[in-house]
């Protein structure tokens, strides 16, 4: 077993919009996360006021659950939207979810309210989220630990599917003009899911996805990893640092973009810490 360190995540800084920001949008929500255009002026509207030399879409990190049929709370203009009551029972019921389609429901609207923002001349992060992150969306995640614990290829067609779907939305991201695929996986950090599984999952779907969502972005867009995986990456062997060379006290999502024809991983600090600044080399990752 590998040796995968943690990483503190300190950075979210996307806890909820508070009126402050809505003022004077005329938006009404939760109506203004599920349109495009809507999402577009808040994505806008949230870069001046956090100060962020980005646009992030989009505002939760349920819409791929919810593409796949989860039930959702979709909050108010406070509180974004967040997994409503389960879907699914059991582990088995996982396999019967609806297919994503892409040319309806909310991430749609997430796709075209991309494409409005890079014709307006703005950076685009798009959000992807990894496996355990939706899996807590659609069901109760005690029954994914028994079964991880149990019988961890029970879940295994999970997720190979999920992997192809998400690899449909990351293709479809940059078709939209996003500069920036950021993943994580919040609810499988190492803490949570323990090395072991962490182990297994990073064998199983981190690695395989990332390999494959790098022939997509193709020097087109950075992705840009929750250093929770890279930790994860490197703790298994799977990847290892590599320095290259940029501008000086470079804002980190500039210090991204200015490497992503050299390397398609990055991943040392979360996209969100706007304050963190890159002295003259950003680490990148490259699988061994």
């Amino acid at each position: 077993m590998g040796n995968i360190k943690d990483f503190k995540c300190t950075y979210d800084h996307s806890a909820g919009i508070s009126p402050e920001i809505t003022e004077g949008l005329s938006l009404t929500f939760p109506d203004a996360y599920q349109h495009a255009d809507t999402m577009a002026v808040l994505s806008k509207r949230l870069k001046e006021a956090e100060g962020m030399d980005f646009c992030e879409l989009p505002f939760c990190h349920t819409v791929e659950a919810e593409a796949m049929g989860g039930n959702i709370n979709f909050g108010n203009e406070k509180a974004g939207p967040r997994a409503g009551v389960y879907v699914c029972e059991t582990v088995e019921e996982l396999n019967g979810l609806s297919r994503i389609d892409f040319s309806a429901g909310r991430i749609r609207e997430v796709l075209t309210a991309c494409e409005i923002l890079k014709k307006q001349g703005e950076t685009v992060v798009l959000m992807i989220s990894g496996p355990f992150t939706i899996l807590n969306v659609l069901i109760d995640p005690r029954h994914v630990f028994r079964a991880m614990r149990r019988n961890p290829e029970k879940l295994q067609p999970f997720f190979d599917r999920l992997q192809e779907e998400l690899l449909q939305f990351a293709a479809k991201a940059v078709k939209s003009g996003a500069d920036v695929l950021s993943y994580a996986d919040s609810s499988g950090s190492l803490n949570i899911i323990g090395p072991k599984n962490m182990e297994y999952i990073t064998e199983r779907f981190t690695v395989p996805f990332l390999k494959k969502a790098v022939q997509i972005t193709d020097g087109k867009a950075q992705i840009a990893l929750c250093p929770k995986t890279s930790f994860a990456l490197t703790g298994t062997g799977a990847a290892e640092w590599k320095n290259l060379a940029v501008q000086k006290d470079s804002s980190y999502l500039n210090a991204c973009l200015q490497v992503k024809k050299q390397a398609a991983l990055t991943g040392q600090m979360c996209i969100k810490n706007r304050a963190y600044k890159v002295s003259e080399q950003i680490k990148v990752l490259e699988f061994t």
